[in-house]
C-alpha cells in the first residue's frame, strides 16, 4: 500500500473514534506519556498543539508547567516549509488558527535546539519498528534531522494508529519512543536517552 492510500485509511480510522472514547483515550495516553522516564527527566518538552481528531495534548502540556517544565510548540513557517520551537505559557492566547484546523502561535520565545530534551510528535502512523507516517508535508523530519537536536523523539498516538509496517524512504527519520493509550514502546534507532 502506497502512503497516500494508507494516510487515507489512517485518518478515517482517527474520524471514526466517537468523541468521548477519543477523550478517554486521550486521557490514558497522557497518563502514559508523563510516566515516562524519557518526559519525567526533560527541562524542555516540544509538544505539538492537537488537531481535534489527535490525542489531545492539552493534558501533557498542563502537567509538564505544574512541574515547573519549559514547553515548546512548533511555529510553522508554512511559505518556508520549516517549524520552530517557540516557548508557550498559555493554550488560551496567542495563537492563530489556519484552514485544517492547526493552531499556530502567534507569540513566543524561540527554543534552542539543542535545549530540547524531548519531542513528541503527532503522526498518522507508526510501527513497531519506529517508523512514523506523517500528513506528507515532511516538516517533522526536517525538524528532526537538525544537526543541534539531540533529544528523544516520541510518537504520540492512539493504539489504533500503529500499524503493521510504514512505507519509508531515506529522508524519513525514525523515532525513539512511541507512546498510545494502550502501550509504551521504546526503540534503539538514533538519538536520546
Amino acid at each position: 500500500m502506497d502512503k497516500a492510500q494508507l494516510r487515507r485509511e489512517l485518518q478515517n480510522s482517527l474520524l471514526a473514534i466517537e468523541a468521548e472514547q477519543r477523550e478517554r483515550k486521550s486521557r490514558k495516553a497522557c497518563e502514559h506519556l508523563v510516566s515516562t522516564e524519557q518526559f519525567q527527566n526533560a527541562s524542555t518538552v516540544m509538544l505539538f498543539l492537537s488537531l481535534p481528531h489527535e490525542v489531545d495534548t492539552s493534558e501533557v502540556i498542563l502537567g509538564a508547567w505544574q512541574l515547573g517544565k519549559i514547553v515548546a510548540v512548533p511555529k510553522v513557517s508554512w511559505e518556508q516549509r520549516h517549524m520552530m520551537p517557540v516557548q508557550i505559557n498559555s493554550l488560551e492566547t496567542g495563537f492563530s488558527t489556519g484552514a485544517l484546523g492547526l493552531r499556530n502561535p502567534t507569540v513566543g520565545v524561540p527554543v534552542p535546539f539543542g535545549d530540547i530534551d524531548l519531542v513528541v510528535t503527532p503522526g498518522l502512523g507508526f510501527d513497531r519498528q519506529g517508523n512514523r507516517l506523517g500528513r506528507g508535508g515532511a516538516y517533522y523530519d526536517r525538524f528532526f534531522a537538525h544537526e543541534q537536536l539531540s533529544a528523544c523523539i516520541c510518537g504520540f498516538a492512539f493504539a489504533e494508529q500503529l500499524i503493521d509496517s510504514v512505507p519509508t524512504t531515506d529522508h524519513d527519520q525514525p523515532i525513539d519512543l512511541l507512546v498510545t493509550d494502550e502501550e509504551i514502546v521504546h526503540f534503539d534507532n538514533r538519538k536520546g536517552e
